[in-house]
């Protein structure tokens, strides 16, 4: 996320950011759908924010990073931004992109991490409606700061945190793809269904995998973008159906 590079033909004050190559991208023959992976909050400029207005090609889902909702936390972390100041980008994000999607990192029980920290993760979780996460029991690596800090949060603790953290997001994502029953949405289609190879599965825009009945010659609509009208919400997925024109 933090890409950039020289220009050929530019001085060398002037450089390429993640922006241009978007936007470059996004003018080449062929390209329907742009999707990157973020790392840090503080590599979201301004510049970034502002491709979510210009290119529609950019897709209405951006994985973020938090790690933690509590600043002390974050601090502890050496994340370089508090809590006030991510929600500050989301707002950004939001403001032009306002159907954004959002999934984010998170690390429970840090060393040290109290019962108001992990409810001020819940708290930031609800504020932002994230839904999706990769997240995690803390586990110290040698050699790094956080292996010298006192931890005495039991492991049973921790546990409970992550399964009550993940069933918080479950929650909001199912309550997201709700609302996108009966609503046409535009899937990159990237093969047969896992579970069920007579059908095909996809994506949307806001990164929801859909599964729908293969219609006739259906491997030459692997790597398309088509419609498809959803049908029902499931735990992990949704379903559809082509629409035919």
């Amino acid at each position: 996320m933090a890409y950039q590079g020289k220009l050929d033909d530019a001085d060398d004050t002037t450089r390429a950011d993640l922006a241009f190559l978007i936007e470059t991208i996004a003018e080449m023959p062929g390209i329907e759908r742009i999707r990157y992976m973020t790392s840090h909050p503080r590599e979201m400029t301004q510049r970034l924010i502002d491709t979510y207005a210009k290119v529609p090609k950019l897709v209405s889902h951006l994985h973020l990073p938090v790690q933690s909702g509590s600043d002390r936390v974050l601090a502890s972390m050496k994340r370089g931004y508090s809590v006030l100041e991510y929600k500050s980008l989301i707002r950004k994000l939001r403001a032009v992109r306002p159907e954004l999607s959002l999934s984010s990192d998170f690390i429970v029980g840090f060393p040290g991490e109290s019962d108001a920290d992990f409810a001020a993760t819940l708290k930031l979780i609800e504020d932002v409606g994230f839904d999706g996460s990769y997240s995690f029991l803390y586990s110290s690596r040698p050699g790094t700061p956080a292996a010298e800090l006192p931890d005495q949060t039991s492991n049973e603790v921790k546990s409970a945190r992550l399964q009550q953290l993940q069933q918080l997001i479950e929650r909001q994502a199912g309550a997201i793809s709700a609302t996108m029953v009966g609503s046409v949405q535009r899937v990159l289609v990237e093969g047969h269904a896992r579970k069920n190879t007579a059908e095909l599965a996809g994506r949307t825009d806001n990164n929801r995998v859909v599964n729908f009945a293969a219609p006739q010659s259906a491997d030459r609509l692997i790597g398309e973008i088509i419609d498809v009208r959803i049908t029902s919400a499931l735990a992990h997925s949704l379903r559809g159906e082509v629409v035919t024109r």
